[in-house]
């Protein structure tokens, strides 16, 4: 006997991907006799379960090629799926397709979240900014530091990052960039056809990367005041931009207002007397020099999400989040999500969407959100009354493998997994990134190049043979990053060619001298244009739809009602025509192409269909190798 299901198929599983609650789900699983002696089927099981120990087995009703069954689920929740045939069971195989096996399958998901699940349509089919605040650019006059702070003043230095005598990286060391000095830059970003900017934190802290807070509701003092701070989302929201803030809700700063490990705030903190006010912030094992921290780090003690009167602090009706909103935020990154319980995340995205209910909640999540357990749960981000979306590490990831590798399959899989297992809601807003603040330059990475410690991260600067190829797989990687489903988010200075392993040299300053020169940036604003003028409704919410592929090329379509965008990636040397009828229009060249078009080996492209000369993709003929 042969089999087939593949769930992102609609002949056998419609709708595909997560449902709402209460929806109807029909299963079609397909076979034919033949394949295997002695072996055919004549019953087959649906059988589902979830976590909570849920479990039921439905037989299936025999059609005429295969079996059918139809379902509607009524609670929220995570359904996982197989089927079996006597004693062989149908499970999930690659690219998520049915594979027969005698033993325990992999499972299929079905994600159904609430009816009342809808995510902000402001943010979709834009294009997102990450600045890393102290690094991106100076205006106005430079500020006086505190005794433990260094103010540099090499703009472009290499940042501070050998440990001082007790072993230790104080992260003390300033460039000065400032909330001014973003303002000033609006129009450069403006120009990129950025529409979100995310800001690292900005609130008072010790460190440069500010992290490890010291008062919630003050802007550090170097960046600039709380009037800087809405004089800039009121620039950048005359230019039809918003600001996302960093949530850092997982811990403060031991040297902060609610801690105050050296004294240095008039408050009384957790560490200084059973009696703070605070108290009940943080977990002592030992009072007081024995507490709970993230990742053991104990400038950075943890706090207790539990707590109701942190609960009220950061989630109230004079709490951080809308003290920040009213002030011109438009939302936030929530900081390592899977450190805050479900129940605080439900508190802030409340508290979000009573400040404004456009209000966007992104949460920093580093694998399958639909499904992660983290310290033992199943989290419940993705399923109505947490986050909007989350950062997309597994696309990063299976872009970047694309990248090196020359091999499609990573990012397919991921792309059939997103598709599968995220709501649309969730998917539209996904954070598509390529580097981050916690990652290396993403033109270091597709370099190639290795480092075994900081001292040759320190050292490191590519030849311009290896910035050559990695300045082209980044065009590529772009192309993805900025048409498959989500919002592309540029890591400042990314579109200039900045290079650095991970942290501190990522972190590096702009390089403002090569902003007006960079071919690389006109590439990106290019790609803006194309997202947020061209075709702003397909790639707002638009559906995905794999046209062909095969090890080293990917071809697939962006499509809203009648009009649809093409895009192929060539990783390979192998040449290809891509035949179809009406006509396409190249949006990266600025002209129209003829069938066939020609795929050169190592390109990519971008077509557009224009709903008057190609009224559905369906029409195209096969891509011929």
């Amino acid at each position: 006997m042969t089999s087939y299901f593949d769930p992102l198929d609609e002949s056998c599983r419609s709708p595909i991907g997560a449902v709402k609650c209460g929806c109807e789900v029909l299963f079609h699983t397909y076979y034919r006799e033949g394949g295997e002696a002695g072996f055919s089927a004549d019953v087959c099981y649906l059988h589902f379960f979830r976590d909570d120990g849920f479990s039921q087995s439905v037989p299936m009703r025999r059609t005429r090629d295969g079996f059918f069954a139809s379902l509607k689920f009524h609670e929220v929740g995570l359904y996982f799926y197989y089927f079996s045939f006597g004693e062989r069971v149908l499970g999930r195989g690659p690219m998520r397709r049915g594979v027969l096996t005698g033993g325990d399958p992999e499972c299929w998901q079905i994600t159904v979240y609430a009816e009342t699940y809808e995510t902000p349509a402001w943010f979709k089919g834009g294009v997102m900014y990450q600045i890393f605040p102290d690094r991106f650019a100076i205006g106005g006059k430079r500020r006086e530091v505190k005794p433990y702070q260094i103010l540099r003043d090499d703009w472009g230095g290499m940042p501070s990052f050998r440990p001082n005598a007790f072993g230790k990286v104080l992260n003390n060391d300033f460039f000065g960039g400032n909330l001014a000095g973003i303002a000033e830059k609006l129009d450069y970003l403006a120009a990129l056809h950025v529409k979100t900017i995310y800001l690292n934190p900005i609130f008072e802290a010790y460190s440069n990367h500010r992290y490890d807070t010291g008062d919630y509701m003050k802007i550090d003092g170097l960046l600039g005041t709380r009037e800087d701070f809405e004089a800039l989302a009121a620039a950048a929201k005359r230019r039809g931009i918003r600001i996302l803030l960093d949530g850092v809700f997982n811990h403060t700063g031991d040297d902060s207002r609610y801690f105050n490990k050296y004294g240095r705030y008039d408050s009384l903190g957790a560490y200084q007397s059973h009696d703070s006010p605070y108290a009940a912030w943080y977990r002592f094992r030992q009072f007081p020099d024995l507490y709970e921290s993230w990742w053991g780090i104990e400038t950075l003690p943890a706090v207790n999400e539990q707590s109701e009167s942190y609960r009220e602090f950061i989630t109230g009706s004079d709490g951080v989040v809308q003290t920040w909103m009213a002030r011109g935020a438009a939302g936030y990154r929530l900081d390592v999500a899977d450190e805050l319980p479900d129940s605080f995340i439900r508190k802030v995205r409340a508290a979000v969407k009573r400040a404004d209910p456009e209000g966007l909640l992104i949460g920093e999540v580093w694998e399958d959100a639909s499904n992660k357990i983290s310290y033992g749960e199943r989290r419940t981000y993705l399923l109505g009354d947490e986050l909007d979306s989350v950062m997309n590490y597994p696309l990063k990831n299976g872009i970047i493998n694309f990248m090196l590798t020359g091999n499609t399959a990573e990012l397919r899989e991921t792309i059939f997994m997103l598709l599968d297992n995220y709501p649309k809601e969730t998917r539209d807003c996904l954070m598509n990134l390529l580097g981050t603040h916690d990652t290396p330059r993403i033109l270091t990475v597709l370099s190639g190049r290795r480092c075994a410690d900081k001292e040759e991260m320190a050292r490191l600067v590519l030849t311009p043979e290896e910035r050559e190829t990695a300045c082209k797989r980044l065009h590529m990687a772009a192309v993805l990053q900025f048409t498959i489903f989500g919002v592309p988010c540029i890591y400042y200075g990314d579109e200039v060619g900045m290079e650095g392993y991970s942290d501190p040299f990522c972190r590096g300053c702009f390089p403002w001298e090569e902003a007006e020169v960079s071919e690389l940036a006109k590439f990106y604003a290019r790609l803006g244009g194309i997202r947020t003028e061209i075709a702003p409704d397909v790639f707002s919410d638009g559906d995905y739809r794999e046209l062909y592929a095969d090890s080293g090329c990917l071809v697939f379509a962006r499509k809203k009602g009648k009009r649809a965008v093409i895009v192929y990636c060539n990783r390979s040397s192998a040449q290809y025509r891509l035949r179809f009828r009406g006509r396409l229009y190249d949006l990266l060249n600025e002209c129209a192409v003829e069938d066939p078009l020609p795929i050169l080996g190592e390109s990519y492209g971008i077509l557009l269909c224009e709903e008057d000369t190609m009224s559905d993709i369906d029409t195209m003929r096969d891509i011929v190798h």
